[in-house]
């Protein structure tokens, strides 16, 4: 019967103290009453605002990560949003008690141990998870050593190279330094190495996979001081099969079609023109479309933007080639209907029968259009022609420098003149898949190997 009531007692006593152990709610609050019998005998004399070791050493900190995820990477703002699981560890010789167990306690007592102020750097925006309470861990082992544990969301910088963009490779770091302590207060260190970050291994990506990472310690240099600061180096290769299909074949495909006006009829002007004003606004659009998620920043000629500019001058060029075969047919055209003008008038002014043809690429040439013509015989008038232009030979010639300078001039501009201008499509079937297949190949071979 007295063992009963001595029960009923005890569990009275709970009872009372349990309903006043956290009055209106108020978590952030706690004195010796609201805690268990082993925590009340760690927080005696416990002063948080002191770190471990004052005055005697710097504390020692031990990092590993979890990478849970890496939710976006943005070439315009140039960061990454990963999700972590932040661990740290620490020994302090205050909080040690008898036994060989550890004691997990809420995480919302962290008010009452020092933490390390460890921060990222080059975050831009973080958070700590708190659904359904604030998802931290703290875990005391026996011989004094803390487990603090964090779940946090950052939005981090990463200084991208895009010149090889889309077939580049990124090198991107995550950085944990301490905020107020300098190297004579903490060290941090990683607790197994390479091996203290987990998930990256398993880690699936959109447009990337990690080839690698590995981990360092350094120092930070500030104007305050030196502080410890730990690394996570991983690099990341972005994978170019979905530009290939999205960018690189579409703009193929349309230098491809820019070269069916060569097989086209030099007087089928409409088509000819509209294959070429399409191709080069499609080609337009498929270059506004590929920049649109990409940095417009000056600094980066991107890889993509070399491929398209080669399609884009390609495509133009087709279109150049016919303006150039039209002008030189038409200019030909014009010539032959202005020589077969000049032939009819003379023809009717001249009724002798005789004709000078007169060709674009031969000397003017006499034939006897007559059907019983004689030949041309020779008096004497033709005789002193023939003389005088003998002794004209003969004689010491005044005038070569002029002639030789004409016939200079006359061999210059017979380079630009197109005897069959239906030859510039024959030559351009050939040239300009041979000079595209060319160019794509130095430029696979500069992007994917050097």
């Amino acid at each position: 019967m007295t063992v009963q009531l001595n029960e009923l007692l005890f569990i009275y006593l709970t009872i009372t103290q349990g309903g006043c152990m956290f009055p209106n709610n108020h978590w952030g609050e706690w004195n010796d009453s609201q805690l268990q019998p082993t925590i009340q005998r760690l927080m005696k004399g416990y002063n948080r605002y002191l770190r471990p070791n004052f005055n005697e050493g710097p504390v020692e900190i031990g990092m590993s990560l979890d990478i849970a995820s890496i939710d976006a990477i943005s070439e315009i703002n140039m960061d990454y949003t990963a999700t972590i699981f932040l661990r740290q560890r620490w020994r302090d010789s205050r909080l040690v008690f008898p036994g060989n167990e550890s004691v997990s306690v809420d995480g919302r007592l962290v008010s009452l141990l020092w933490i390390p102020d460890t921060f990222i750097p080059d975050s831009k925006r973080s958070f700590l998870h708190d659904v359904t309470v604030e998802n931290r861990l703290i875990r005391i082992f026996s011989n004094g050593t803390v487990l603090y544990a964090l779940r946090i969301t950052a939005t981090i910088a990463c200084n991208m190279d895009l010149t090889k963009y889309p077939m580049d490779k990124q090198v991107c770091t995550l950085q944990l330094e301490s905020w107020g302590y300098n190297i004579q207060d903490v060290v941090f260190y990683w607790t197994r190495g390479n091996d203290s970050v987990k998930g990256l291994d398993t880690l699936r990506l959109a447009q990337y996979s990690v080839e690698s990472y590995y981990t360092s310690v350094s120092e930070a240099v500030y104007e305050t001081g030196h502080y410890p600061k730990l690394v996570l180096h991983f690099s990341l290769r972005r994978n170019v099969l979905f530009f290939i299909l999205e960018t690189y074949v579409p703009s193929t495909l349309l230098v491809v079609l820019s070269w069916v006006s060569f097989w086209i009829s030099q007087s089928s002007v409409p088509a000819r023109t509209c294959i070429g004003v399409t191709t080069v606004l499609t080609m337009t659009t498929l270059m506004m479309g590929a920049r649109t998620s990409l940095p417009n920043a000056n600094c980066f000629i991107k890889a993509i933007d070399v491929y398209l500019g080669i399609c884009f001058t390609f495509i133009f060029g087709a279109l150049l080639e016919y303006a150039c075969a039209h002008f030189y047919t038409m200019q030909n055209q014009t010539i032959v209907d202005l020589h077969r003008e000049l032939l009819r008038e003379f023809a009717e002014s001249n009724g002798n029968g005789v004709v000078p043809i007169v060709s674009s690429s031969q000397p003017t040439q006499s034939v006897d259009v007559g059907s019983t013509a004689e030949e041309p015989t020779e008096g004497p008038g033709n005789s002193d022609v023939k003389n005088d232009a003998a002794s004209t030979e003969k004689a010491p010639s005044q005038g070569c420098g002029l002639s030789s300078v004409r016939d200079a001039s006359r061999r210059a501009a017979a380079v630009f003149i197109v005897e069959n201008p239906h030859n510039i499509d024959s030559h351009a079937r050939t040239v300009f898949p041979t000079a595209f297949l060319f160019v794509n190949i130095l430029y696979w071979l500069y992007y994917l190997f050097l």
